[in-house]
């Protein structure tokens, strides 16, 4: 790696440790710090990898945005050097994984992914993994290297369901790719399966423990909807920007033209369109989250380098690859550069539509302030909450006592909790559900609002109710 490249991306690693340390929790983060209270081989909404990520980072760095993201942020520059190394095998040239590294690193979808403490931040380093034991073994051919993938693969499925898709690639690269055929006869792929399994395992016990709560609820978005067309563009359009849309031209150039005898190319494109083919489907009748093909950020980013030195392009491909190729870095670097200044300084006045304000926990500690005082004026003993986004915020900021009603699925490891004496309910306005907690009261009395302010404008507001009359009788879980 030359000294120029490794200082910029040293320079995108410190970014993202500054941004991980400054920047308050988004609500998902803080559910996920909850999840490492309370360890466990399965949760409601996903498989555990990220509840044991924040547990090791939390464990050395105590109870901090910055504690709950750094063993993401690490991953990162392990993420990163698959991403240089894949490239290297792939395509023998170190121009090209050089560039492979940088275009990693300014992807939006990096920056977002490998920063914030979500399950997408395992996934994609176990799916860099998954790509580069398989790049291993397609330059070696050594059949100990399946049981490498099978490590990746399963602690790809300990982070999230989507990694079945990087196995249905890897079989269609088998199937599709002449010179890996033979491995289809040979006994160390279905090794590393069974591997893969055995890793997988007890995420599987504990969901058959638990009704198959996680499968579920993940496998039931496949659901049919009304098909619409509004989902299609949608998903376009939010991946253009996160893949940031010059990387992402210069990568969907190198995967429509794939030639089945070279095995990198071949490679790449199997891992890739099974996924995509997915997301399209599944955006014919439903929203597709713009971060779900995150993972396929390694596998994009190598394509884009590739196709970034390839010069003998024709037709049309020829001036959308020049372009592309002159843009791709400048135009990323400037997203990237936006999206940190939004975030950090809320540089563009969005007020109370500020995406990022809102996602985040910006003025959050204010309203906790504001919440102890009313606590003290009404003899609270407690905090009522009725989302899941209150709730883990709540319980990462307030140092009151934290019970939530109505969603006891998402808590399964936490016990029913006994109110005694007046409580508060807390929620945002449009998530106002008092009505959950007040079948465990006599009466509700409502209090004045709440709002949560960035540079002074509200960009939520929060009703607040005095409960009283509970009689010590279970009513919700303190998470």
């Amino acid at each position: 790696m030359k000294s120029p490249l490794f200082a910029g991306l040293l320079v995108l690693f410190a970014l993202r440790l500054l941004a991980g340390a400054l920047l308050p929790l988004s609500a998902d983060e803080a559910y996920y710090w909850l999840w490492a209270r309370h360890l466990a081989a399965g949760y409601f909404d996903h498989p555990p990898a990220i509840a044991y990520l924040i547990a090791a980072g939390t464990s050395l760095f105590g109870q901090s945005e910055f504690g709950v993201r750094i063993g993401g942020i690490l991953l990162s520059a392990l993420t990163t050097a698959l991403v240089w190394d894949t490239a290297r095998v792939l395509t023998g040239d170190q121009k090209i994984a050089n560039f492979a590294a940088l275009a990693f690193n300014l992807s939006l979808m990096t920056t977002v992914e490998m920063l914030v403490a979500t399950p997408d931040t395992p996934q994609m380093a176990t799916a860099a993994a998954f790509f580069w034991t398989l790049a291993k073994l397609a330059e070696t051919g050594n059949g100990r290297w399946w049981l490498a993938v099978g490590i990746a693969a399963g602690l790809g499925l300990l982070s999230k369901y989507s990694t079945l898709f990087l196995g249905a690639g890897a079989l269609v690269w088998l199937i599709a790719s002449p010179p890996m055929r033979r491995w289809l006869a040979s006994p160390w792929p279905y090794a590393g399966g069974v591997l893969a399994f055995l890793i997988f395992t007890p995420n599987l016990l504990w969901n058959a423990q638990h009704g198959w709560a996680t499968f579920a609820f993940q496998f039931g978005r496949i659901g049919a909807h009304q098909l619409s067309a509004k989902y299609i563009f949608e998903f376009i359009g939010a991946e253009a920007l996160l893949a940031t849309p010059f990387l992402l031209a210069l990568g969907l150039l190198a995967l429509t033209t794939t030639n089945r005898r070279d095995k990198g190319s071949a490679l790449m494109a199997s891992l890739f369109w099974p996924s995509v083919a997915y997301f399209f489907l599944h955006a014919l009748h439903d929203r597709v989250q713009g971060n779900w093909p995150c993972y396929l950020i390694p596998i994009l980013s190598v394509a884009a380098a590739k196709a970034f030195f390839q010069q003998n392009w024709t037709g049309w491909r020829a001036p959308v690859a020049k372009w592309s190729a002159r843009l791709a870095l400048p135009v990323a670097a400037v997203l990237v550069f936006i999206g940190y200044a939004q975030a950090l300084l809320g540089v563009i006045p969005f007020g109370r539509k500020d995406p990022l304000a809102r996602l985040l926990a910006v003025g959050l500690p204010d309203v906790v302030q504001k919440l102890d005082a009313v606590k003290s004026q009404n003899g609270a003993s407690a905090i009522i909450t009725s989302d899941y986004a209150t709730t883990a915020w709540l319980s990462f900021y307030s140092p009151l006592p934290i019970i939530h009603v109505g969603e006891d699925y998402r808590w399964l490891q936490s016990q029913p909790a006994r109110i005694i004496g007046p409580v508060l309910y807390v929620a945002e306005d449009r998530r106002d559900l008092h009505d959950r907690a007040v079948s465990c009261f006599g009466k509700a009395e409502q209090l004045p609002t709440i709002d949560r302010l960035r540079k002074g404008v509200a960009i939520a507001h929060y009703v607040v109710y005095r409960l009283d009359g509970g009689a010590g009788q279970p009513c919700g879980r303190m998470p």
